[in-house]
């Protein structure tokens, strides 16, 4: 009744906005651990778990001449830093708010701002710890050299992008097959750790077998960061363009999606999840 109401520009709800995502990615990061240095330790260790085993994996079937010349560990790590910051996005924007969600009842919040925020949040925790490894890796064993460091970085950018994009989709889906969208979810996740070409370059591969993974923009995005680390490794049948195309596609679909599944909202999802 005695509420003044102000007109807003544009750049101002603008800002507004990015305030809000700011606060809900602080939120979406702390809901993960309440110990941010813990939460943080965490996510290094499962990076470092990852780079022990497939170090020991091919050493014992004998796969290390097949890698680049060059540094041979961070051959094994230009692959999986970009299959965890695309797996962490798309598993962020899965489980973020939906519009059933009750932090959707406060005026401010929508359901962009919950999927920007999660996906924000898992983006600061693998750049972070991306630069903890190699930081630790450049001072305690060898110095890391990167022939192109910010098109590399770019590629992992790439990655979290397609990561977002496919968990859009998978998340307009997420009320209406639920179960489905968990299992298809799951074996996506899964079938990345062969089908995202971490342990493989493309330029090593027989023409046959190049169709079971041209088709995933995680492969092109990992190739062309070997391509961007490594100065004598010049891929030829990955391009940036296709892992772009692909991840604007999917995200078209998630946001209309997402759009369609919004306006028929229903407070009974909240039992289905």
């Amino acid at each position: 009744m005695f509420r003044r109401n102000r007109q807003e520009s544009g750049v101002s709800r603008g800002l507004g906005m990015l305030e809000l995502i700011f606060h809900a990615a602080v939120r979406s990061i702390r809901k993960t651990h309440g110990n941010a240095i813990l939460g943080l330790f965490m996510n290094i260790a499962q990076t470092l778990l990852l780079v022990v085993v497939f170090y020991v994996m091919f050493a014992v079937l004998g796969m290390r001449n097949a890698a680049l010349r060059g540094d041979y560990l961070l051959y094994i790590m230009s692959g999986i830093f970009l299959f965890m910051c695309h797996v962490k996005a798309m598993s962020a924007v899965i489980g973020s708010e939906g519009p059933a969600s009750p932090m959707m009842k406060h005026a401010p919040m929508n359901t962009i701002i919950a999927i920007s925020s999660a996906a924000l949040g898992a983006l600061y925790i693998q750049v972070l710890s991306l630069f903890v490894v190699l930081f630790i890796y450049h001072v305690a064993w060898t110095p890391v050299t990167v022939d192109q460091p910010v098109a590399a970085f770019s590629m992992l950018l790439l990655a979290w992008f397609a990561g977002v994009s496919i968990g859009m989709v998978f998340l307009a889906l997420k009320p209406w097959f639920p179960n489905f969208v968990q299992i298809a979810s799951q074996a996506y996740m899964r079938a990345n750790m062969i089908a995202s070409g971490k342990m493989f370059v493309a330029n090593s591969l027989p023409a046959f077998m190049l169709p079971f993974f041209d088709w995933n923009p995680l492969f092109h995005a990992i190739d062309q960061a070997r391509g961007f680390t490594f100065i004598n490794y010049n891929p030829h049948f990955t391009s940036v363009s296709f892992a772009v195309y692909v991840s604007l596609v999917c995200l078209l679909i998630g946001l209309m999606g997402e759009f369609y599944t919004r306006q028929r909202a229903s407070i009974s999802w909240a039992a289905r999840r």
